[in-house]
């Protein structure tokens, strides 16, 4: 990774945030280019100096969560040189299993369904993200600033300038483009005056590793209760060679707040209720958290030398898993045409050019957010062949956008 980064004012593209979005755009810029674009990237959390891909450390970029990956965005990431060390602790998804509590629809997808090796797999944050950061401190074209934080960004006639600031110094620094990438409550979006729907769906997410009595063998589940929508996502197993997974529990935000603070036999017990024996019996659950769900999206994703993206650009209710699948997608159609453009000596700010990605990318965000807005209401209706048809139409869905 470049060391120069507070010696340097002019960019090609400046990312502010550098978690997993901001990240895997900056490597996918990286490769594509072959290291012609000068990028910069900055990140609000400190990150240690000198780590190795084989002891991963915990970073708030990349929470206590894991991240469902699908096939397509396993194809987007294998380029970039880092899938061997992300694949190390992956947990490949065999099989999706699909049902409604208490009632007879139910459908199984496999990788034979579709002629692909795996239907995608699931990768603990703290994992990918480390992973992600190693690969750009390997590129001498990527500048990484942590911790840091752009201030305020200034369109200008030809690209944007930008405020750094770190250890209480401020910086400018210029650029063609800035991408903001700084998550769902984005400061820099709020001062572009670039408004964001937010609507709250009343529930609370709470995420959880979970271990159990039975091999997973690579099945994911989503289950639909009267509660909230619940997903139970197969992960390598523990230190003591326990089957494990990552659960992530839709719950109404009283029940949530109940089943964060009760012991663990009690949450275990209630747990088992709501899901089943399909796994055995649930034997033991790690720290518990919640977050408050929300579907919120920029009502301006592109501006002149300007581009939102990331959770800052669409925030996504998690039972589909399709955040971060939806962003990989984003931040590789953006680099496709920022590479032309860039191979055709255009300006990468240009307000036509990033008015194309976002033209390109229109049809696959709004059905992907309709459809994660809109799935958890229809399991509320009680008609059998209604319940039959949903399940198998969600899983024709999950992991499966590309």
């Amino acid at each position: 990774m470049g060391q120069t980064a507070a010696n340097k004012s002019q960019y090609d593209v400046v990312i502010a945030g550098g978690g997993m979005v901001g990240a895997s755009l900056a490597l996918q810029l990286c490769h594509h280019s072959q290291q012609q674009l000068r990028i910069l990237v900055v990140e609000s959390f400190p990150i240690a100096k000198s780590h190795t891909a084989e002891a991963p450390l915990y970073n708030p970029s990349f929470d206590a969560r894991s991240t469902a990956l699908s096939y397509s965005s396993q194809l987007i990431l294998e380029p970039l040189g880092v899938w061997p060390l992300l694949s190390k602790y992956a947990a490949a998804i065999n099989s999706i299993h699909v049902s409604e509590r208490r009632r007879l629809g139910s459908t199984m997808m496999k990788p034979g369904d579709v002629d692909w090796p795996a239907l995608g797999c699931v990768i603990e944050n703290a994992w990918l993200g480390n992973v992600l950061l190693n690969a750009l401190r390997e590129k001498d074209t990527i500048d990484f600033l942590a911790p840091a934080s752009v201030k305020h960004i200034s369109p200008q006639q030809q690209g944007v300038t930008l405020m750094v600031e770190q250890n209480g110094s401020e910086k400018t620094v210029a650029a063609q483009l800035a991408i903001i990438a700084d998550g769902a409550n984005s400061n820099l979006r709020e001062q572009l005056g670039i408004n964001a729907r937010v609507h709250s769906y009343q529930q609370t997410a709470l995420i959880a590793n979970v271990s159990f009595t039975k091999a997973h063998q690579g099945c994911a589940y989503e289950r639909f209760t009267d509660q909230g929508p619940m997903a139970l996502l197969p992960l390598s197993d523990s230190e003591l060679s326990q089957p494990r997974a990552a659960l992530v529990w839709s719950l109404p935000n009283d029940q949530a707040a109940t089943l964060s603070e009760c012991d663990e036999a009690e949450f275990l017990k209630t747990l088992q209720q709501r899901f089943g024996h399909r796994q055995g019996e649930f034997i033991r659950v790690g720290d518990r958290s919640g977050y408050p769900l929300k579907l919120v999206e920029a009502e301006e994703q592109v501006r002149s030398g300007i581009v939102v993206m990331g959770n800052a650009a669409h925030s996504l209710h998690p039972v589909a898993g399709q955040g971060f699948n939806l962003a990989l997608r984003d931040s590789a159609r953006l680099t496709q045409l920022l590479v032309a453009a860039s191979q055709q000596n255009r300006a990468l700010g240009d307000l036509g050019l990033l008015q194309q990605y976002q033209q390109q990318q229109q049809f696959d965000q709004q059905k992907t957010i309709r459809f994660s807005d809109q799935l958890p209401g229809l399991f509320t209706r009680n008609q059998f062949p209604l319940s039959v048809l949903r399940s198998i139409g969600l899983g024709f869905w999950i992991f499966f956008r590309r």
